[in-house]
């Protein structure tokens, strides 16, 4: 097994535990829940992922690689938002919205990947440009913005009461 495949099944069986541990994060933030086991477990997986990303060969910057980059601004903010300034001020919305975006990049290139290599789904849109693909990008996209939006009033709204 070449080291490009053996990396492929460990960078994907990660990003698939971080999408599903993401799950049980985002709850945790409408329950004014910073950190949990879940939390904490989703931030490895979910980091694991674009480091993992990382060390895959490339020549020249792919739509891959400018993800990865978006990623690591993410968890930059996430982590300075919780263990620099400990949610104070509007930090705590950084929090909560890098949680949140941070899973819905998980659920975009789980999308992609999905029209790429199931059969099935493959089938409604082989290049990528058709409009089954896009219905399915938007969904997701429009899916998590609403996620973000409730996960931001949630969480400020706890975290006050918490501090009050």
């Amino acid at each position: 097994m070449s080291y490009v495949v053996a990396l492929t099944y460990v960078h994907t069986a990660i990003s698939l535990v971080a999408l599903f541990l993401g799950i049980p994060a985002i709850l945790n933030l409408f329950d004014g829940r910073p950190a949990s086991k879940w939390t904490n477990w989703f931030l490895v997986m979910a980091i694991a992922t674009t480091l993992t990303g990382f060390l895959f060969p490339f020549s020249v910057v792919t739509p891959a690689f400018i993800t990865g980059i978006v990623a690591s601004i993410i968890f930059a903010a996430l982590l300075v938002a919780r263990f620099v300034f400990r949610f104070h001020g509007w930090w705590r919305w950084v929090y909560a919205a890098a949680m949140v975006l941070s899973v819905y990049l998980l659920a975009f290139v789980g999308v992609v990947q999905a029209f790429l290599k199931i059969p099935f789904v493959n089938a409604f849109a082989p290049t990528q440009t058709e409009p089954a693909f896009l219905v399915a990008q938007v969904g997701v996209l429009a899916f998590f913005g609403i996620v973000t939006i409730l996960a931001i009033i949630r969480f400020k709204g706890v975290v006050e009461e918490a501090l009050a």
